[in-house]
């Protein structure tokens, strides 16, 4: 017996020793292939988040290898835990619209007039996130606007890839507009709003019922760090930023290749450029150029691009990157003229930065109005840890004018 204890005893100390060092090799790999510039806000935060990520991984990867379960099944069910309670201001039921599983986020006091609707579209490359994830912020935002938010739990990539989460999205907006007085909504005042890949959604969404005459015209929509095309990873923010926590250059190619097919196949050229043939892109580049962004957010770290062309064989895999339902900043003037009144949020230090400005020109260009709030000291995820310890000021500062936003509405 005492032979099996002394085993058992050294098993869990070679496991733990050899955790604790697959944990370090991670940090280490992570630190030296991430760059923290020096106007970011809270840097050590960073650092902190970072390393609690990386564990996670790390204990993914772990089960994964010894069969318990895959690491993305383990990511997503330490994101999606229940971990908040009731609300004492606010109503909060499950349900679904049209086999899509949504929470209703509804102000418990009474109200002389209808109210607000928002439809809450989560981030996480399409790949993470649900209900639970941005449970706080949704309930933020349903309690200091005063408005019944619906937040909507699409189907995840890879499983489920292009077009599902946008066709999740768009059939729960038209089921909610359908329906708003049963849920004291003015019809006229229904709000898209998305976040990272969730503004993806939310504009892509925006777009497609700005031409429907048989429901209500959308009273606005809100982008917040928005990704809006997929034809070139080269532009300014992304060569500036490639390796900035929370979203490297890297992962944003490989989640929109998992959600346009379920795998990371042609990731080398899409981050070179070489996935679209060069009479595309030059057809786009009135829209897609460096050329339409600011000289100031040009002067850290940019050298422009080589247009490269690209062999039949790898168009093919991603030509679908050319439709506006996946890359809404490729919508055509006609559709870009119809849209509402809209806030974009864009953050300095984020490689979908310029996805925001280059959407912001085309929505001025066509005479659509734009409020813009760009973070100087802001990066990419900035307001996912929200109203706990590791919550960032900037983050905060980026809510409260969403909330104005929506209060002036």
């Amino acid at each position: 017996m005492a032979v099996l204890y002394m085993l058992l005893v050294l098993f869990l100390a070679v496991f733990v020793a050899g955790f604790i060092l697959l944990v370090m090799g991670a940090i280490n790999f992570d630190f030296s292939n991430s760059e923290i510039p020096p106007g970011v806000n809270q840097p050590v935060k960073i650092r902190i988040i970072s390393v609690i990520l990386i564990t996670r991984a790390v204990v993914g990867k772990i089960l994964e290898n010894i069969g318990i379960c895959s690491q993305l099944s383990f990511l997503r069910y330490m994101q999606n835990r229940k971990t908040l309670g009731g609300d004492l201001k606010l109503f909060i039921k499950d349900l679904s619209f049209e086999t899509v599983p949504v929470r209703i986020y509804q102000p418990k006091a009474p109200s002389a007039s209808q109210r607000r609707g928002v439809m809450f579209f989560h981030g996480g490359g399409w790949i993470f996130g649900g209900l639970e994830t941005y449970e706080k912020q949704c309930r933020f935002m349903a309690r200091e606007s005063e408005s019944v938010v619906v937040s909507v739990g699409y189907r995840l990539a890879p499983e489920h890839k292009y077009p599902a989460a946008y066709e999740d999205c768009l059939n729960a907006t038209i089921h909610f507009m359908k329906n708003t007085e049963h849920y004291g909504v003015d019809p006229a005042n229904v709000i898209v709003c998305g976040d990272s890949a969730g503004g993806n959604l939310a504009a892509a969404v925006t777009q497609t019922l700005a031409g429907r005459s048989d429901l209500p015209k959308l009273r606005a929509q809100i982008l917040i760090y928005p990704g809006l095309q997929a034809l070139d990873f080269n532009l300014p923010s992304y060569q500036q930023n490639r390796g900035v926590p929370f979203l490297f250059r890297e992962r944003a190619a490989f989640y929109l290749l998992q959600y346009l097919n379920g795998n990371a196949s042609n990731l080398e050229e899409v981050l070179e450029g070489s996935h679209i043939p060069i009479d595309i892109k030059l057809n786009y580049r009135k829209w897609v150029s460096p050329d339409n962004i600011p000289e100031k957010f040009k002067v850290r770290g940019y050298k422009p691009h080589v247009l490269l062309d690209s062999t039949t064989e790898v168009y093919e895999t991603v030509k679908r990157f050319c439709e506006p339902n996946l890359c809404p900043l490729l919508a055509e003037d006609a559709i870009i003229q119809q849209l509402p009144k809209t806030f974009i949020l864009t953050c300095e230090y984020d490689v979908l930065r310029d996805d925001g400005l280059l959407y912001k020109k085309r929505l001025e260009d066509n005479g659509v109005p734009v409020t813009w709030y760009h973070l100087e000291d802001g990066f990419h995820g900035i307001m996912n840890s929200f109203n706990d310890w590791l919550s960032f000021s900037s983050g905060k500062r980026g809510l409260d004018n969403i909330m104005n936003f929506l209060k002036s509405l």
